[in-house]
């Protein structure tokens, strides 16, 4: 069993991943709550929260499924919140300490590049090798609030990335559109719903780079010309086609980021056997049924992450050090190595 750590940002969280029957289970404490009430994520309160909240989190984990059967630690090593990073880090060495379990890091996009994936193998845990190599070379898009990438997966699960933001993510941006329409925290889904009674082509919105064959995303201008639109309309204006504006300013967004997907399968020649999509933003519905459209088009199995592996869970990170033991960090890279045969247990250093 792999007992996985995830502290990047504003979600505390554990997950235990049994490779043969899947998830013991996954626990998490989300700060939404604290947070909405600044606009935004405030690191020093996030690591305050983490700090609270994983003692308690690790005890219910040990109380529900035991930690007798856990043969390695895995934790988010970044990118992230450097202090909320560290308290995860921390803790994760003092279990691996404890216990006497290897400790891996790993990246948490990496996390991402595999969360569609683990409902695959909770179809068929015994058959996900297999399953998993029938759908190689595979294209997949994360976006969420801090990245927006394009990668491919190659057969020997090799990740390349193609592709990536040269300014705002998608989900920053539609947070901060949010916020220059008075909306709260976070944004993305308040805009979506309210998009649900607007119109799409009600305002025109960029659409980012738009040179052909030119994979990168760019959101900071489709936030620029929202806020000068916003200045040129009265308050009353704006509150009158809030559904309007949210329908065309998440649409901008959304265009982009299925444009740039089908120019990236384009690109592939009928290469990639599959298309995936992951991150916060995945949960958007606009969004997945752009990119499951796209693939429809093409005949090609479409992935979206399950809700509870859309954001920053624990559980994804767990998935990856056992789906991808090649692309995690050793112990050392950690601070930290641990020789249970010899009962040798080392600290080198910090994050």
């Amino acid at each position: 069993m792999i007992l996985a750590l995830e502290s990047s940002c504003d979600e505390t969280a554990v997950a235990a991943f049994d490779p043969v029957r899947g998830f013991a289970g996954e626990w998490v404490h989300s700060q939404i709550a604290l947070h909405e009430r600044h606009g935004g994520v405030v690191p020093d309160l996030a690591t305050r929260e983490h700090l609270r909240h994983f003692g308690p989190l690790l005890a219910r984990a040990k109380s529900e499924v035991g930690f007798d059967q856990v043969s390695q630690i895995a934790v988010t090593s970044g990118p992230g919140l450097a202090a909320c990073l560290a308290i995860g880090v921390a803790a994760a060495k003092a279990l691996a300490l404890d216990l006497r379990v290897p400790l891996v890091g790993v990246n948490h996009l990496r996390g991402h590049v595999w969360s569609p994936f683990i409902a695959v193998h909770a179809e068929a845990p015994a058959d996900f090798d297999a399953r998993l190599q029938a759908l190689l070379p595979h294209l997949g898009l994360i976006v969420s609030g801090g990245n927006t990438l394009l990668f491919a997966l190659d057969a020997a699960r090799r990740v390349t990335v193609l592709s990536s933001t040269r300014d705002d993510a998608a989900g920053e941006a539609l947070d901060k559109g949010a916020k220059l329409l008075g909306l709260g925290y976070p944004g993305g889904p308040l805009i979506e719903q309210l998009a649900l009674t607007g119109r799409r082509d009600a305002f025109d919105f960029p659409r980012g780079i738009g040179r052909r064959g030119e994979l990168d995303f760019s959101f900071s201008g489709v936030k620029t010309s929202l806020r000068y639109l916003i200045e040129k309309m009265s308050p009353a204006d704006v509150s009158a086609r809030l559904p309007d504006l949210c329908a065309s300013y998440q649409q901008a967004v959304l265009d982009a980021l299925a444009r740039k997907t089908r120019a990236a399968l384009e690109q592939g020649e009928g290469k990639y056997r599959s298309l995936g999509l992951s991150g916060g933003v995945a949960n958007n519905r606009a969004l997945r049924a752009a990119l499951a459209a796209e693939a429809q088009r093409l005949r090609l199995p479409f992935f979206a992450a399950q809700p509870q592996h859309t954001g920053d869970n624990a559980g994804m990170i767990a998935f990856a050090a056992w789906a991808d033991p090649a692309g995690v960090d050793g112990s050392a890279g950690l601070g930290l190595r641990v020789e249970p045969s010899a009962g040798l247990v080392q600290v080198t250093g910090y994050l």
